[in-house]
């Protein structure tokens, strides 16, 4: 029996998604295959079969086949739960973007990307993480205290960059490396902001939201309660993370045993070793 609470309404981030439109779509990508792509270069090895689950995930498949690095490539459109229902060894492959950041069981949706892994096989993923919108986040919280006396979601939890290694670890996967990139995005007000994220598709998707239309006073009071810069115009926090990790295989450098070295510290930093 599933005993994972559903943090997040998948149905409603799919949606919104599938209703995602305009230049700053197109923008963000383009950022998003650009840092896949360069990322992919330093990997010195290509894979026969490769799975890339994303929003509009042929784009990003067409960016995968130019490299000239995959060869069949499955493009896969999000997925309404968590079950993936892969085959076990089934890709060399499989990248996972701006899909993470609302999976309801991430141990559970990582461990499935690593029984669909062949050995030495690839898993990447690219998610919203640590502090995004923490300024749109504090906020809200304000404004709701002030106007309406409580809290409701309205900026989903993320998970944080020191997570991610051992999330990928409790998978099964090896060699885990993450690493954030961080940005701070500028908008001559808090509604612009409002606006683009919407517009993006990312608006709130959890399952504990209020159904009704928002207050027009609260909405101004969010506004309000957002800090400003001295120019007038506002910062948003923007961080991406990116997680990679591989199916375990023997050809994979492994950690020594303890008690295996054959040379002293001491001897290397040419220091007096002393007793405790």
């Amino acid at each position: 029996m599933n005993t994972i609470p559903d943090v997040f309404d998948r149905q409603a981030y799919i949606l919104r998604q599938s209703r995602a439109s305009g230049n700053a779509v197109a923008q963000l990508d383009a950022q998003i295959t650009a840092e896949l792509m360069d990322r992919l270069t330093l990997i010195n090895r290509s894979f026969e079969r490769a799975l890339i689950m994303a929003p509009r995930a042929e784009t990003f498949a067409t960016a995968l086949a130019a490299s000239e690095k995959f060869g069949k490539i499955v493009a896969q459109q999000l997925q309404l739960t968590d079950h993936l229902n892969l085959a076990s060894a089934s890709f060399d492959a499989v990248i996972s973007l701006l899909d993470l950041h609302t999976i309801n069981d991430v141990p559970g949706y990582m461990a499935q990307i690593a029984h669909a892994l062949a050995p030495d096989g690839l898993a990447m993923f690219a998610f919203f993480a640590g502090e995004s919108l923490l300024e749109l986040r504090e906020a809200w919280l304000q404004a709701e205290q002030l106007v309406s006396s409580g809290a409701s979601p309205r900026v989903a939890p993320m998970i944080d960059l020191r997570e991610a290694g051992g999330l990928l670890q409790r998978a099964g996967l090896a060699l885990p490396v993450a690493d954030v990139d961080r940005a701070t995005l500028r908008y001559s007000d808090a509604m612009s902001l409002m606006r683009e994220i919407k517009s993006l598709g990312f608006s709130n998707c959890m399952t504990g939201r209020l159904r009704h239309v928002t207050m027009p006073r609260l909405l101004l009071q969010s506004a309000l309660a957002y800090p400003a810069d001295a120019d007038g115009r506002i910062s948003a926090t923007v961080e991406i993370a990116w997680a990679t990790a591989w199916k375990p295989h023997p050809s994979q450098q492994q950690p020594l045993k303890p008690g295996s070295a054959k040379a002293r510290l001491a001897d290397a930093l040419n220091v007096q070793e002393t007793k405790p």
